[in-house]
């Protein structure tokens, strides 16, 4: 977990489901998945994490690489320069216990 302008980035690095035949030694096999949200949020709740995880093209040699590529991304969805993804559905979402 990593904090980053009042929002956690969270990563869980995996290692890729291989096919059936393997994967030749030294291949590309990590990849992750995570999310962003405010300090003490639970990510399971509607609203309150934004989720993101490697597409299919973003497979790495090494786990620390994945993590390093997570964090990136976790970082653009916070300062709003990703493409796809923003933290503007979290901070705008007020979620008030009944």
């Amino acid at each position: 977990m990593f904090d980053y302008e009042g929002f956690e980035i969270h990563v869980l690095p995996r290692i890729k489901e291989t096919p059936e035949h393997g994967t030749p030694p030294g291949a590309d096999r990590y990849v992750y998945i995570g999310h962003v949200c405010r300090h003490g949020a639970n990510a399971d709740e509607l609203g309150e994490a934004v989720h993101f995880h490697a597409d299919g093209n973003n497979v790495f040699k090494r786990e620390e690489d994945a993590v390093d590529e997570a964090r990136h991304i976790g970082r653009a969805i916070i300062e709003g320069t990703h493409l796809d993804l923003s933290v503007l559905p979290i901070v705008s979402y007020h979620h008030h216990p009944g």
